[in-house]
């Protein structure tokens, strides 16, 4: 059903780019794009089981970046060579070998109580209330961290493209193209290895590198102003967004372990890290507008190493609490 409605939007886009089609379109697809990480997640936890989880949730996340580099490369090429409304079809037309690929995955293939985070198995297991969630102190930790973490991340890029499209006119979009680029690269190539690695090294060493390259990136984007430079940058948020996309799906499916609350958890942190990334682009850009880009990214670098410092001196580590567990 998402697939089909992220399919419709962007015909709608496509077929009737006027205002209203194209507001309408956009709250369609930005909600059902929400289902497909718990879905995946989910689904991914329910075939293959805990033992196999960390390898799958790398792969996952690399074969996902890996997609974003596609689609990125494919829609530029499109949209300089034929037109920019030919991207949108390419969506339409790429959500029916999707919906052929899920038709693919059996239902009976999947334990739907282990998919939510329970038990498991004919037996089943409870689920525990969404009230117990809350006095869960690791889960609370976490979730100010990762929220604190894309709230440091969310406003930098962009205001990197702000700061250096001035005066640059249409080379700024090459430059931006090259960031993004960058960083699904870096991430597809990093995402495997994170998912095998979290399960011997832990959760919170590989978290740590993650938030740690976080305040270095934002204090080096006020060092230089040289375009090949930034960019290889970029290779640091590679680093930081392709271990904490596959890590915190695990830490979360440790700390909910036989509640029955994988599901919601994720989703709720979800929530509370999109709210922390807008929050990112209107404070970082009050900052920016009042005194200035080496300012805003300072901030924004403080704000990440406030984050690693709780992650580092308050965190457990959660893969102790799942091998306790078993």
């Amino acid at each position: 059903m998402a697939v089909a409605a992220l399919a419709v939007g962007a015909l709608l886009i496509a077929l009737f780019p006027s205002f209203w089609p194209v507001m309408s379109a956009q709250v369609l697809i930005g909600g059902t794009s929400s289902v497909f990480l718990p879905a995946i997640c989910a689904m991914s936890l329910g075939i293959v089981g805990r033992a196999a989880f960390d390898a799958r949730q790398g792969r996952n996340q690399t074969f996902n970046s890996a997609g974003n580099v596609i689609a990125a490369v494919s829609m530029g090429v499109l949209g300089y060579l034929v037109s920019n409304r030919s991207i949108f079809f390419f969506v339409a037309a790429f959500a029916v070998p999707t919906i052929l690929v899920l038709l693919l995955i059996r239902p009976s293939e999947i334990d739907y109580e282990l998919a939510r985070g329970a038990t498991g198995g004919e037996k089943g297991g409870k689920v525990e209330s969404v009230e117990v969630l809350f006095w869960e102190r690791p889960l609370v930790l976490f979730l100010e961290c990762a929220v604190m973490f894309h709230f440091a991340n969310a406003a930098m890029l962009p205001l990197l493209g702000e700061m250096l499209a001035k005066g640059q006119g249409r080379s700024s979009m090459m430059f931006m193209s090259a960031c993004v680029v960058t960083t699904q690269f870096v991430i597809t190539l990093i995402a495997s290895w994170s998912g095998r690695t979290a399960g011997t090294w832990g959760r919170k060493p590989l978290l740590l590198i993650a938030f740690g390259v976080l305040p270095i990136r934002g204090v080096l984007y006020t060092l230089t102003s040289n375009t090949a430079l930034l960019v290889a940058i970029q290779v640091m948020d590679g680093v930081g967004a392709g271990i904490f996309g596959v890590v915190s799906v695990l830490v979360i499916a440790d700390l909910t372990r036989g509640t029955g609350r994988f599901n919601l958890t994720l989703g709720a942190i979800t929530t509370a890290v999109g709210i922390g990334a807008a929050l990112s682009q209107v404070v970082a850009g009050s900052i920016v507008h009042h005194v200035g880009f080496r300012a805003g990214f300072l901030f924004l670098a403080g704000v990440a190493a406030a984050a690693f410092a709780i992650l580092y001196l308050f965190m457990p580590e959660t893969r102790n609490i799942r091998l306790a567990k078993e």
